[in-house]
């Protein structure tokens, strides 16, 4: 039986667990004005740091089929299959991309996390333990894809600048958001972002009061992975927050994530989420 190799665009953001697990990754292209580099070489700092001298929000691309093909052949040149997960086929064409590239290629599954950052990583982490249970390609996809929907995936966001800069939000939005200083939760629903509960006051407060609403609502989690996946938020809350889960959930692998620049271009920084499968019996 062929060796399967688990992949996927950087939009996972699983930090160092990528080169724990042996996770190769392909980046997604950051533009910030006329400097164009990969997530990862373009780090969050550096967005901040444009947003700050130019007012201006980064821009993505999409990863070429070109890319893709080059990628999947290296991955498969030693006879391993090859299950690869993109971002939301509803927020970029990389899923169809990485697709053209992998009926070119062969043995390569194209999953569309239809998800991003861990939301799409847990994903990631549950093929690649049925990778290391032996099971094949076509196997892992078909289990993962059955699992996808049961993926909770939500974040509050400081501001609503990124989001209605990069046309995630309408204009009204984000104006009536900083008026009254309402920091928005949003959540992954069949592959896209909506706006949910709406909290006021500081971030620090909303977050902690959005991930007891989260909990509670979302309430059968498996705690084989718990995600607190953030844009540079403060230590201390986010300390907090994983005392918050602890304190309802004591037994939670929480594994913190700080998310790359990818998603950092559409949200911004303080934005703060807690990411899980919620499906556990």
């Amino acid at each position: 039986m062929s060796k399967v190799k688990v992949t996927s665009d950087s939009i996972s953001d699983l930090g160092r667990l990528f080169e724990e697990r042996g996770i190769a990754r392909l980046p997604i292209p950051i533009l910030l004005g006329d400097r164009e580099g990969p997530d990862g070489v373009i780090t969050p700092d550096d967005i901040y740091a444009y947003f700050e001298q130019t007012k201006t929000t980064p821009k993505t691309s999409a990863i070429t089929p070109e890319a893709y093909y080059e990628f999947f052949k290296e991955q498969t040149a030693d006879g391993s299959e090859v299950v690869h997960f993109t971002i939301s086929s509803e927020m970029s064409s990389c899923y169809r991309n990485a697709c053209t590239a992998a009926e070119e290629c062969g043995g390569v599954y194209v999953v569309d996390s239809r998800n991003l950052s861990t939301g799409a990583g847990l994903l990631v982490l549950y093929a690649d333990d049925l990778a290391k249970e032996g099971k094949c390609g076509a196997e892992i996809k078909r289990l993962v894809e059955a699992r996808r929907s049961a993926v909770q995936a939500s974040f509050v966001v400081d501001t609503m600048t990124f989001l209605y800069k990069g046309g995630r939000c309408s204009g009204i939005a984000a104006f009536v958001a900083g008026v009254l200083k309402i920091k928005p939760s949003i959540t992954v629903s069949d592959g896209k972002m909506v706006v949910g509960k709406k909290y006021m006051g500081s971030i620090d407060k909303a977050i902690v009061k959005y991930v007891s609403d989260t909990l509670a609502r979302y309430d059968r989690p498996d705690l084989k992975y718990v995600f607190v996946t953030h844009t540079s938020a403060r230590p201390e809350v986010v300390e907090t927050v994983k005392r918050e889960i602890l304190a309802v959930h004591p037994s939670a692998n929480i594994i913190e994530t700080i998310a790359g620049a990818t998603v950092t271009s559409h949200c911004g920084k303080g934005t703060l989420g807690i990411l899980y499968f919620n499906d556990a019996t």
